[in-house]
């Protein structure tokens, strides 16, 4: 093959799950610099959305903060990297060097590199779940159809999920084994109040409101969790109302175990 050049991207995965890339990365620096979430985003070349979406998804993930808020100052605060996500960006560009090295060691032979790198690009998993949670599997529950999975997130947040015998089966599911867990954000309901009332849904994480996205129809309310991590909902705007979330508010999120998808990297 003539004009053969080798490309392959470098990433982070914590516990098998992927946690980022450059274009993540890139997003921590530009917030180390700027001290300002807009500014990063704009810097990147992403929304102001986006930009918070990276930003909860690698906290969730990480399992301790890389990026803070802090109060006060004009505008009313803004955000920072915490001592983890200083020294992840500098690790990542050290990572990056030499994985640069690698790649251009490897182009040299490069018989059959080129249908296997396509291979490997197939293989990628992508999703469109909101919530993604990594965790370790604390009890497995097994029934004639289904099973009840419950495992640990981050901050020690209990997750139950319902899944069938085979899909057990598939993917290799065992108590302490890691997974990943996914949730769609229509899946999950906001409730105020509910300590006096009681719920079937065998999910119920209690947070407080970080930010709401107002669309034309729906909202996305982003919650933080005591513990660690974020939780995202999409609910219609009359629903909203007719809670009267605000920002700062403590609300409870439910879904239901059969709304949890689970999956494993190997």
């Amino acid at each position: 093959m003539s004009d053969f050049t080798l490309h392959a991207a470098l990433w982070i995965a914590v516990g098998g799950t992927r946690f980022g890339g450059s274009d993540r990365i890139a997003l921590l620096a530009a917030l180390g610099e700027h001290g300002s979430i807009t500014r990063a985003a704009k810097a990147v070349g992403i929304s102001y959305k986006a930009a918070w979406d990276a930003v909860e998804a690698m906290n969730n993930l990480a399992g301790e903060a890389l990026v803070a808020r802090t109060t006060g100052g004009r505008g009313g605060g803004g955000t920072r990297l915490t001592a983890r996500g200083e020294k992840l960006v500098r690790n990542f560009r050290a990572l990056e060097r030499e994985h640069r090295r690698l790649l251009d060691e490897l182009a040299r032979p490069s018989t059959g590199i080129a249908d296997d790198a396509l291979l490997i690009r197939r293989m990628t998993l992508k999703t469109s779940a909101r919530n993604q949670f990594q965790g370790r599997i604390l009890a497995l529950a097994r029934g004639a159809v289904n099973d009840e999975v419950t495992i640990a997130i981050a901050g020690g947040n209990p997750l139950v999920a319902v899944l069938t015998r085979s899909s057990t089966a598939s993917l290799g599911l065992a108590v302490g084994r890691e997974v990943f867990a996914l949730v769609k954000a229509s899946s999950v309901v906001l409730v105020t109040g509910a300590a006096e009332a009681r719920f079937s849904a065998r999910n119920q994480l209690t947070g407080t409101i970080r930010r709401i996205e107002r669309g034309a129809v729906h909202s996305e309310v982003v919650l933080d969790l005591p513990t660690a991590g974020s939780l995202a909902a999409v609910i219609t705007n009359r629903s909203r109302e007719a809670l009267g979330l605000t920002v700062g508010m403590p609300v409870t999120a439910l879904f239901k175990a059969s709304s949890v998808i689970l999956g494993t990297t190997d």
